[in-house]
């Protein structure tokens, strides 16, 4: 999930003062512009030397209540904690109904923003507002049936049945692997155990070329 560091985590530098002493606005300004380029170097340099993320991630929530606030989905933060136990860094969660034109542009936010892989979680049974294979196969250059197969056959293995009918598609868009998994609770632990390991060697095939 993003994560936006508040002003509050930031402290303007102190400027020497003697009894008297007129302070210029801009050099508070000034003072406290150096304090967070320093702290945002930093940061930067504590992400560069950790050297063990797989990839960036970014996770796409499909369900009608949620998107609309009437309830809050604990599947977003799973899908994000089983990411980032794989070693993936996940740049953010989104939240979008189930339409079609909603869920195409979430999954190309993500595509178009670079991340290595995107996951979108509900929207792939057989009700009406379960589109998001519909919305996901335009943007795919290559599916990647194998993935797909693997994340049903093992869903109906672990008796995750919503994740063995799954009609969830994997597939490449751009340098992206983009997959949808179903949306209860065993079927995302079941897939991302399953995607997971089979990103990773994705991610790394296409960072070859």
């Amino acid at each position: 999930m993003a994560m936006m560091t508040s002003d509050s985590d930031f402290q303007v530098a102190e400027l020497p003062m003697t009894e008297g002493t007129e302070v210029d606005p801009a050099d508070v300004v000034a003072a406290d512009a150096a304090a967070r380029a320093f702290a945002a170097r930093q940061g930067g340099s504590a992400r560069e030397s950790a050297g063990d993320e797989v990839g960036r991630a970014l996770v796409v929530v499909v369900d009608d209540r949620v998107a609309h606030g009437d309830v809050d989905s604990p599947l977003g933060p799973l899908v994000g904690e089983l990411l980032e136990e794989a070693g993936f860094h996940v740049d953010a969660t989104i939240l979008v109904p189930g339409d079609e034109v909603e869920i195409r542009n979430a999954l190309n936010t993500a595509v178009i923003g670079g991340v290595d892989l995107v996951v979108s979680v509900g929207g792939v049974g057989v009700g009406a507002r379960d589109v998001t294979p519909e919305a996901t196969e335009p943007l795919l250059d290559r599916r990647l049936r194998g993935i797909e197969e693997a994340v049903r056959s093992s869903g109906l293995a672990a008796g995750a049945t919503d994740g063995g009918l799954s009609r969830g598609l994997a597939g490449i868009s751009g340098q992206t692997l983009v997959v949808n998994i179903a949306d209860s609770r065993a079927a995302v632990r079941d897939g991302m155990a399953t995607v997971a390991p089979l990103a990773k060697h994705v991610i790394s095939n296409i960072r070859d070329f």
